[in-house]
């Protein structure tokens, strides 16, 4: 199928299906068969869960967040909203979903209705920034070009809110908070950076305090063996395995590739390989996933087989993922969500994703 084009040089091949990308140009390991059998039930999971109003849905978690997730978990898959599958027409529902009327407040703020907070506005501006230029129609890419200019505001506001001098630059729960933490300064760059890519104006200046919040978070622990060295949740805070994972990625996508917070970072991780048992271990395994990918050669190796050999284990006879215990047991949506980003990184559909 021919891909739809958004009129921008974004580098990816929107129009093939993931069974051409299974068999064409891209190396092909003997996990791919069980990958590809795993990411179509997963899929399947994913649309069980859509409701009529095109909401994919868990109940307890916002909603708004939620669709947004698991749109980005399908399009990584390679599914497109113009597709003329299930997938498809559940992206573009689920896509439809997060542009209705309500989803997001006159301000532009996308946190506030489903109380996702910061957490789900991040994610969802990220997810239209991902989408853009691939609606259904005109009128669909104006709506996400509406939508998304209005996101990437807030996001840019919230970011200028006076706060205490190493806080600066990063963002917190709120709009108007006046502290900051790693996780949510996280899911803002990535969404500034993803609009970036896609022809918005994002001043450099943004980018630049992010990054540099991101780096005040590291902690240098070398030679201190037995203890981590990476990025801390918060500043005075000890650095954990999956936050060492979130800030090597975002560096990375912000084009910060050589830095000694990426490169301790990196080997240190691939020196600690992943635990099913650690504390948010879903999320951390996708910017592991992730950030591993970027940084290339061994440390993609290693960190494909991590994932694949802990992840497909993991899968549910209905497409979804156990739990492996901890404090992820009660979020099964949100667990196969994060596991289908982390086992489709190879294929790298989205192009935030992309080295």
């Amino acid at each position: 199928m021919k891909p739809r084009s958004n009129g921008l040089e974004r580098g990816v091949w929107w129009g093939c299906s993931l069974g051409w990308m299974m068999a064409g140009g891209l190396e092909v390991s003997a996990q791919a068969p069980a990958f590809e059998e795993a990411a179509r039930k997963g899929a399947a999971y994913l649309l069980s869960k859509q409701d009529v109003r095109g909401a994919i849905v868990e109940a307890g978690f916002p909603e708004t967040a939620t669709t947004a997730l698991s749109g980005l978990a399908l399009a990584a898959l390679g599914h497109q909203p113009a597709d003329p599958t299930p997938e498809g027409k559940g992206l573009a529902r689920a896509l439809e979903f997060v542009l209705s009327p309500g989803q997001q407040d006159g301000s532009g703020y996308f946190g506030s209705k489903d109380n996702s907070r910061m957490y789900g506005h991040g994610i969802t501006t990220l997810f239209l920034a991902e989408m853009l230029g691939m609606g259904i129609d005109e009128a669909m890419d104006h709506r996400i070009r509406g939508s998304l200019s209005k996101g990437v505001e807030l996001i840019l506001r919230a970011q200028k809110v006076g706060k205490e001098g190493a806080l600066q630059g990063g963002w917190r729960y709120t709009p108007t908070a006046t502290d900051s933490d790693l996780s949510i300064t996280v899911w803002q760059t990535m969404a500034l950076r993803a609009a970036k890519n896609a022809g918005f104006t994002v001043p450099s200046e943004a980018i630049e305090g992010a990054v540099g919040y991101i780096k005040r978070s590291f902690k240098d622990n070398r030679e201190r063996r037995g203890l981590a060295t990476g990025f801390s949740y918060q500043l005075k805070e000890a650095p954990l395995w999956s936050t060492a994972a979130e800030g090597l990625l975002a560096l990375q996508v912000c084009g910060d590739y050589d830095s000694l917070e990426v490169k301790s970072t990196a080997d240190w991780l691939l020196q600690t390989p992943p635990k099913a048992v650690s504390s948010w271990f879903f999320y951390g395994m996708y910017y592991y996933a992730q950030g591993m990918y970027q940084r290339g050669g061994v440390y993609a190796e290693e960190a494909q087989k991590q994932v694949t050999g802990l992840l497909l284990p993991l899968q549910d006879g209905d497409g979804s993922w156990k739990s492996s215990g901890g404090n992820e047991s009660q979020m099964r949506l949100y667990r196969t969500t994060m596991a289908l980003l982390s086992l489709s990184v190879k294929f790298h559909y989205l192009p935030i994703y992309q080295r």
